[in-house]
């Protein structure tokens, strides 16, 4: 499929379990109805926590895909999974590279991935660069390789001894060529939100200044994390207060924390690791994904099915008006479009949750989010909700 029939080259796949289980390879994992789990003759593993140093012996099963074609050389691709792990239990996601039905790459890790930070520090693998692609936090870049599919390998596991262990629900990449010189249209369904604006309710990160240092500390640092609970609390999807009791009672938005503490990277030392927001979200009983989208006519497309989304985008001040500040990579939420198209944002960026609420040119923030970080979305909502009919060339 060329690129000039959508304007880019995206493409994602995802797999559920236990549907798609026959899928792959099964390595000491068994399906369950309550999602892929180690099986009754694991594998052994030692590992040794980079951030706390701590030494431990887990039983190990893995699941590896098929090799996923793109349909196209492919310059970036993006994992996100959504799991369970009780205390103790990580998961562990790892990417290879494909051209012309061969493996061309070894094994990179994407994540060492756990729920909560009772165990296992959650965490991005920093510093895997070799002359074919190279790792930065979430996403695996190709850089000598020329690549036209990929293949996951993830990886379960608990303490050796312990009865309860993780459970994995999804898992899935999405795939894109390099982002054009300019933005482009795709031709989806023209206004096909024109006029709907979702009541997702407003949170302003910056409320949390110097809260949790532990954990990024709040203020201009949370912003992923504050989008992804403005969208759970739409859902009625939150975390219930036991949960967040930890958070100091003056805290004006406790799940704000929560949220921060339960995506922190602990390589990157920061809470917005994309699939971290997304396999958040997954704990929460919802169906939780990231992909790219080639603009806001596809954008639009969510929006008209109820569903709000997590977008990733960076700009000068000046360069979205209504944005008046710099950014290399920030998180707001498109809650909707005016009747003349200009999308309406819940930017965490706020003062406070009064001024959230934000109006921004259309041209201007589509090309802001296209050229920042490719067109990336968190897509997050309820199984029981559909989401749009997808393009022909399938980048959700």
């Amino acid at each position: 499929m060329s690129a000039g029939a959508y304007g880019r080259n995206i493409a994602y796949r995802v797999f559920r379990f236990p549907a798609d289980v026959a899928d792959g390879t099964l390595l000491g994992v068994r399906a369950t109805d309550g999602g892929l789990v180690i099986g009754a003759v694991p594998a052994r593993l030692a590992h040794t926590d980079p951030h706390t140093g701590a030494h431990g012996r887990y039983d190990v099963g893995r699941w590896i895909s098929p090799p996923v074609w793109s349909g196209f050389d492919l310059r970036q691709v993006v994992p996100s999974w959504t799991a369970d792990t009780p205390d103790g239990c990580w998961v562990q996601v790892e990417l290879c590279g494909w051209a012309d039905r061969s493996p061309v790459t070894g094994w990179y890790v994407l994540a060492r991935w756990a729920a909560g930070d009772q165990g296992l520090r959650r965490t991005s693998v920093p510093g895997q660069r070799d002359r074919h692609a190279e790792v930065d936090t979430d996403t695996l870049t190709a850089t000598g390789a020329r690549l036209t599919g990929w293949q996951l390998r993830v990886t379960l596991a608990r303490p050796v001894g312990s009865a309860d262990g993780p459970a994995l629900w999804t898992v899935g990449a999405v795939a894109a060529d390099r982002p054009p010189a300019r933005p482009t249209t795709a031709p989806t369904a023209e206004a096909a939100a024109r006029g709907t604006v979702l009541a997702v309710p407003r949170f302003s990160q910056r409320l949390h200044a110097g809260h949790y240092p532990r954990w990024g500390g709040g203020g201009d640092s949370w912003c992923s994390p504050t989008c992804v609970a403005m969208v759970l609390e739409f859902w009625g999807a939150g975390p219930p207060p036991q949960e967040y009791a930890w958070v100091n009672p003056a805290d004006p938005r406790p799940m704000v924390d929560h949220a921060a503490r339960h995506c922190y990277d602990h390589a990157y030392q920061g809470a917005g690791n994309w699939a971290f927001n997304t396999a958040y979200a997954g704990r929460h009983g919802l169906d939780a994904f990231v992909t790219r989208l080639r603009g806001l006519a596809e954008a639009e497309l969510f929006v008209a099915a109820g569903i709000p989304l997590v977008l990733s985008a960076a700009y000068r001040a000046g360069e979205v008006p209504g944005l008046d500040y710099d950014t290399s990579g920030h998180l707001v939420v498109l809650v909707g479009f005016t009747a003349d198209g200009d999308p309406v944002l819940n930017d965490p960026y706020a003062p406070d949750d009064a001024g959230v609420r934000r109006t921004v040119d259309r041209r201007r923030f589509g090309a802001a989010w296209q050229h920042g970080s490719g067109g990336i979305a968190y897509v997050i909502r309820p199984p029981s909700v559909p989401l749009p009919p997808p393009p022909a060339q399938a980048n959700w």
